[in-house]
């Protein structure tokens, strides 16, 4: 990063214009607005790498979705990369994002997400071994998020997780969330019904367009290029050297072998603490829904 140089005056550059020109049309000077604006508005992001705003910047136009907090399409996040000892900026897709890249794929009929209140998920023999009568409220406990898509051939999948479930994703793989910090600890809610949405989408159920699967492989990452293919997602760096990351993969392996061979959901259960990965989070909410329909 040039000493010195400013978003505002990255964003002054000739080639930085036409980019976002190439990408938006008349549209560029506003949305270029609405990016300085955010980052007026916070002082990590002042702080941050001008080129990391403009990489995350550039992705989201790509994507053609607004950064905005108040609008909940995209968000521009601060990150302090304590390996490089740079503060940088991190892109992140919220649940209206991934919603409206599913609406322009024209594969969905519908795709939701919602919180689930105590008496709502009821148990029962399908195969599934749950459905939702969302009249049924007792109380104003959450007791979890779902997601639920049906494409425009009639197919339908539903997807959840349970609030202690996504609790422990949104602590072990944000930054933000150990910190107590962002948009977790400003609207929980919010965030849960992203991480349901995109969990689901990822999970092998659902088509993905081209803008979808780029949506997933650069949501909650740090973007290395204009392009948008080059991602770091430093969420996921351990703190110290190789040694500690040669350690980690070796942990995240075995965790993953125990998650792959358990037959029960009690044995499930005995790794959950140690699901902390988001690869792992995906893998393991996968398996006890199989376990889960194999019980019923």
């Amino acid at each position: 990063m040039s000493e010195q140089l400013t978003t505002k005056d990255f964003f002054s550059k000739v080639s930085v214009k036409q980019k976002f020109e190439e990408l938006l049309g008349k549209r560029a000077p506003a949305f270029m607005t609405s990016v300085l604006q955010i980052v007026a508005s916070n002082e990590l992001l002042k702080r941050a790498d001008p080129t990391s705003v403009y990489h995350a910047a550039a992705t989201a136009a790509t994507l053609d979705l607004p950064l905005s907090n108040n609008l909940g399409f995209a968000y521009l996040v601060p990150y302090n990369d304590r390996k490089s000892g740079r503060q940088l900026a991190q892109f992140l897709i919220g649940y209206k994002g991934f919603k409206q890249l599913a609406i322009r794929s024209g594969q969905y009929q519908t795709l939701d997400a919602k919180i689930v209140y105590e008496g709502q998920k009821i148990d029962d023999e399908s195969f599934q071994g749950f459905h939702f009568e969302w009249d049924k409220k007792t109380s104003d406990k959450v007791v979890g998020y779902a997601s639920n898509f049906r494409l425009l051939n009639g197919y339908e999948s539903t997807f959840f997780m349970d609030a202690d479930s996504v609790h422990r994703h949104g602590k072990r793989y944000s930054q933000t969330f150990k910190n107590g910090k962002g948009l977790w600890a400003e609207d929980f809610d919010k965030m849960a019904l992203k991480t349901v949405t995109k969990l689901h989408l990822n999970s092998g159920d659902a088509p993905l367009s081209v803008e979808m699967q780029k949506a997933v492989i650069t949501d909650q990452s740090v973007i290395h290029n204009v392009e948008g293919t080059e991602v770091e997602y430093i969420d996921n760096q351990p703190d110290n050297a190789d040694t500690e990351e040669t350690a980690k993969d070796k942990e995240l392996q075995r965790i993953a072998s125990f998650i792959s061979n358990a037959m029960t959901l009690e044995q499930l259960e005995l790794v959950d603490e140690h699901v902390y990965d988001f690869g792992l989070v995906e893998m393991y909410e996968s398996r006890k829904q199989e376990l889960y329909r194999k019980s019923a």
